[in-house]
């Protein structure tokens, strides 16, 4: 049995959309169970046999400060939610919180990966491949050293082999061109980093990609720093609505347009499907030692059922275990870098 906590005060939405998308879950995963915390009052009410209700008292903002997150508000519903993985009770967190906050709360609970300086968020954006490209850091560290890249391509590598089910996946590092001479220092260094763990068998480096190639699907991993990361992400989640609501308005222009769109309704559904986002929601918080799962704070309950759906299958696959091997594989190449690597707090 898979169990898995949920902060169903988190996000835009909260309980009217958490609640009906765990019960969604809870139906389509007979092995698995939920440990919801929630405020004791809020519409909606929930039973299930496989669900079990916490109460907290407190809610963070989507627009709280850190430090009202992580020093003032101690018994909100997502610090309850990862403190129920903290202690053994579920195996995996899901919010759709303040980002920033999920991040501080759960590096300050679950703490870090030997090895692993800051976590990252690994998320995934559609490509014309019909699959995903997953995307890490997606926006808890701004600016990152060559050494963090290196630790991302590391944690990204275990997630699509456990995830995907790829056996060896590509990693491609973000850069302004595929040549290795271009990039500024940081991007050289880490393409240097990358190749030699490539070498050395930590993981399949397939070498710089650009920004079109996220859509391409060129990879399947793209490491990059997070203000790189989550502007991407957002334009592909905007350049996915701007293209149904083209079609839509363009389809419905006149008595033929509409003729038209009955003809090609099968490959506009298709087209609609494989760039709706809300199928690929549910970042992971990469590099602590415990499972956390980040929704987008706009999730309706299809977008959150898969939230919960990834923090499942992250789980039952025994993400963590993975990423702890392949971080004891790559140790005596990040121990030679180690003393260039400068700590920081991961940012939102």
């Amino acid at each position: 049995m898979i169990t898995i906590a949920v902060d169903c005060m988190g996000g835009d939405h909260g309980l009217v959309v958490t609640l009906p998308a765990c019960r969604n879950f809870l139906e389509t995963h007979t092995d698995a169970s939920l440990i919801l915390v929630r405020l004791p009052d809020g519409p909606g009410t929930f039973s299930h046999a496989r669900g079990t209700t916490v109460t907290a008292t407190e809610v963070v903002g989507m627009d709280d400060s850190l430090e009202v997150a992580l020093r003032r508000k101690k018994d909100s519903s997502m610090r309850v939610a990862i403190q129920q993985v903290k202690e053994g009770r579920a195996q995996a967190a899901v919010s759709a919180g303040n980002t920033a906050a999920l991040m501080a709360i759960s590096r300050y609970l679950l703490k870090t990966l030997d090895g692993i300086d800051r976590p990252a968020i690994a998320g995934q954006i559609p490509n014309a491949k019909g699959q995903a490209t997953t995307v890490l850091d997606m926006g808890a560290n701004v600016d990152c050293s060559a050494e963090h890249l290196l630790q991302f391509a590391i944690m990204g590598s275990a997630l699509v082999s456990v995830l995907n089910g790829v056996e060896n996946p590509t990693v491609g590092l973000l850069n302004i061109g595929e040549e290795s001479i271009k990039g500024n220092e940081v991007i050289k260094k880490a393409g240097e980093l990358l190749r030699a763990a490539s070498k050395a068998g930590d993981f399949n480096f397939y070498g710089n990609v650009e920004g079109n190639d996220i859509f391409k699907g060129t990879s399947d991993i793209v490491v990059c720093d997070g203000f790189v990361g989550n502007v991407a992400l957002k334009a592909s989640e905007g350049l996915a609505t701007m293209i149904v609501d083209f079609l839509k308005i363009e389809f419905s222009r006149n008595i033929f347009t509409k003729l038209a769109a009955v003809a090609a309704y099968p490959v506009i559904s298709a087209l609609k499907k494989r760039m709706d986002h809300r199928r690929y929601n549910g970042g992971a918080l990469l590099g602590l030692r415990g499972l956390v799962f980040k929704s987008h704070g706009s999730a309706d309950e299809m977008a959150f059922e898969y939230a919960l759906t990834r923090a499942y299958d992250a789980a039952r696959h025994q993400l963590l275990d993975r990423v702890q091997a392949r971080i004891a594989h790559v140790a005596p190449l990040m121990c030679a870098v180690a003393p260039t690597i400068q700590s920081s707090a991961p940012l939102a």
